[in-house]
């Protein structure tokens, strides 16, 4: 089953939002800061990424992929968005193309458990999809009855005419031995 457009762009921009939140709540926590206009260019960006992929349903395997990159690209457009004044002032002293340890354990677990959460919902929202189809169908069914279709009487044209005798015309084909012969096994 393949989705439409507007389910598409739907799916898309969920994924986008709870991407883009948490990467923003999760560098707010470690310290950093995050612009408006860097959080939009974010948004559009994760946004981009999830519409491409949003066609059909989508297992972890495709999920966790698309979410550790957007992690890695929106881990370091916010970083880059700092200036070094804020850096120093939230003890934020690491460059922001060279993370951490701990910052790259954090981004791969928040990246496993968010794709865990979005594999298991988009599981959820296909096998919904499917049950509420086939119940549409059973419902239309009854709704819409297939009609009954009356025989139609068939009129074959007659066979064309065979040069015959006309006892041979009239004779009854049968099978089994020729009638005399049955009354002359019965006496």
């Amino acid at each position: 089953m393949t989705a439409s457009l507007p389910f598409r762009l739907a799916r898309a921009a969920v994924f986008a939002v709870v991407c883009v939140t948490l990467s923003v709540l999760a560098h707010l926590l470690g310290g950093g800061s995050v612009a408006g206009p860097v959080m939009a260019g974010g948004l559009l960006l994760a946004f981009g990424a999830a519409a491409a992929a949003s066609g059909r349903e989508r297992s972890l395997a495709v999920i966790l992929p698309l979410l550790a990159g957007l992690q890695v690209v929106l881990h370091v457009l916010f970083s880059l968005s700092h200036t070094p004044a804020v850096h120093m002032a939230h003890g934020h002293a690491h460059q922001g193309l060279a993370p951490s340890t701990g910052m790259l354990v954090a981004h791969a677990g928040a990246a496993a458990l968010i794709a865990l959460w979005l594999a298991r919902g988009e599981a959820a929202l296909w096998g919904l999809l499917h049950r509420s189809t086939a119940r549409l169908c059973q419902v239309l069914l009854v709704v819409f009855p297939d009609p009954v279709h009356e025989p139609v009487a068939v009129v074959t044209a007659p066979e064309p005419g065979r040069p015959c005798s006309v006892a041979v015309a009239h004779a009854a084909p049968r099978r089994g031995p020729p009638f005399t012969q049955v009354f002359a096994f019965s006496s």
